[in-house]
């Protein structure tokens, strides 16, 4: 921790989480002496001359080390006494000094040791379930996390703090027992859709000038606390439940291609990442015009649409099966199972050009297996029976078209010039009225 950065700590300590307790008034006479003296010892015990720089507040570690059992209440005196001792020889000592730099850092350490004796650490159970949140204790000691209920910094190195394996939701040990909002991850499970109107608002008034989530009283003057409006949800939040963390909202990227994220509740952010890798949107219902603005849309509908023409190849091909073609597509797994769903990740990707890259490429390796390196997938080819010429044509080819009742592939041009029934449909019909006849 810098210079600069301790010096600001202590002088906004009022607001420091260890503070509490720190004004207690202290008794008068005899023990409030005892105390001073005490004190005096904690900083004059140890106090070296060697320079202006050394200087120990009774920080060593025999001195303030837990012994075996607890401290007794003497000792949480002292060190609040040493604390309000620390912070008026900062004070007094020359701005920028050595000597001032070393007090701060001997003043946190202060703090840290009192803050561990009035909330020592207790077994707590490693697996908590709260309103469908699956908490897990963490053993991470970080302190850059914060209390998604109270707002504070959660302090790694001496507080137990929990995160919820489904929404990554984090809060003090401290803090459970008063959250009221179930888990997202639950809503997802159960209401896999997104809100697709632009920024429904119903105005603060409908609110009853209260957060849409903890119902605190909130306004548009933040008198008492400031009206923040989520761009997903329309509705307003104090500023416990929205931080001002940002989005992008589905419903601007369908109906506007608009990819700029907004500002979103704590919950709404929670919810949106979870649903991104979901394929959740059928374009062709919602917004149908957009594939006519959207080039990229055409390429990657043309590209899935292909995969799913050579998907029959690879669940009957032993190579493909071991080699687990397939298995370059699983992370976006329905781009095997349909080529109409999109989640919000795959519009995310095409705006930025890396889907069609990576679609491209895993294209062309299925493409390059069925048509040159397998054996048994080329004799799965077909030979335009229209012209009788040409090389082996597969349904994925550019230059083919597919018979849409018996899936016999011809050359585009042949197929479309042909005024006749495709063939490979008239012999079928021919051998089924035969087989009708020898039946009679």
């Amino acid at each position: 921790m810098e210079y600069d950065e301790r010096l600001s700590h202590f002088r906004q300590a009022r607001l420091n989480p260890f503070d509490r307790g720190e004004e207690d008034d202290h008794p008068e006479g005899g023990k409030a002496s005892h105390k001073h003296e005490a004190t005096s010892e904690l900083f004059s015990g140890t106090k070296t001359h060697s320079s202006d720089r050394t200087m120990d507040l009774g920080l060593a570690e025999d001195h303030f080390s837990r012994p075996v059992g607890s401290f007794v209440a003497s000792d949480v005196e002292q060190l609040k006494q040493a604390i309000e001792e620390c912070k008026k020889m900062i004070l007094e000592l020359p701005e920028h000094s050595e000597r001032q730099k070393d007090t701060v850092v001997k003043l946190i350490h202060l703090r840290l040791k009192l803050q561990e004796l009035k909330d020592p650490e207790e077994d707590e159970p490693n697996l908590r379930i709260i309103l469908e949140h699956r908490f897990s204790k963490e053993k991470s000691k970080s302190v850059k996390q914060t209390c998604d209920k109270c707002s504070t910094i959660i302090w790694g190195l001496i507080q137990t703090w929990y995160t919820c394996t489904g929404c990554y939701y984090r809060c003090h040990s401290k803090c459970m027992n008063q959250i009221t909002k179930p888990c997202v991850r639950s809503k997802v499970s159960h209401q896999s859709e997104y809100e697709l109107s632009i920024c429904p608002e119903i105005g603060l008034d409908r609110q009853d000038y209260r957060c849409a989530e903890c119902r605190a009283p909130i306004s548009l003057r933040g008198v008492p606390s400031e009206a923040r409006q989520c761009d997903y949800t329309g509705q307003y939040y104090c500023s416990t439940c929205h931080w001002n963390d940002t989005a992008i909202i589905p419903a601007r990227v369908i109906h506007n291609w608009e990819f700029e994220p907004r500002k979103v509740c704590r919950s709404s952010m929670r919810y949106l990442t979870l649903m991104m890798p979901r394929p959740v949107l059928k374009l062709k219902e919602i917004n149908p015009l957009l594939f006519n603005f959207v080039e990229e849309l055409v390429e990657i509908r043309k590209l899935r649409h292909d995969i799913l023409l050579m998907k029959p190849y690879f669940i009957t091909c032993k190579e493909a099966m071991e080699a687990r073609l397939l298995l370059q597509l699983q992370d976006r797994q329905h781009f095997v199972e349909n080529d109409d769903m999109y989640s919000l990740q795959d519009l995310i990707d095409i705006s930025t050009g890396r889907l069609s890259c990576s679609l491209t490429e895993i294209h062309t390796t299925f493409a390059k297996h069925i048509k040159l390196d397998c054996e048994r997938c080329q004799a799965r080819g077909f030979v335009c029976e229209l012209c009788k010429e040409g090389d082996i044509l597969f349904p994925f080819d550019s230059h083919t078209s597919v018979c849409h009742e018996c899936s016999a592939v011809f050359h585009r041009d042949c197929y479309y010039d042909n005024s006749t029934t495709c063939p490979r449909c008239a012999r079928m019909t021919d051998r089924q009225q035969d087989e009708g006849e020898e039946e009679k």
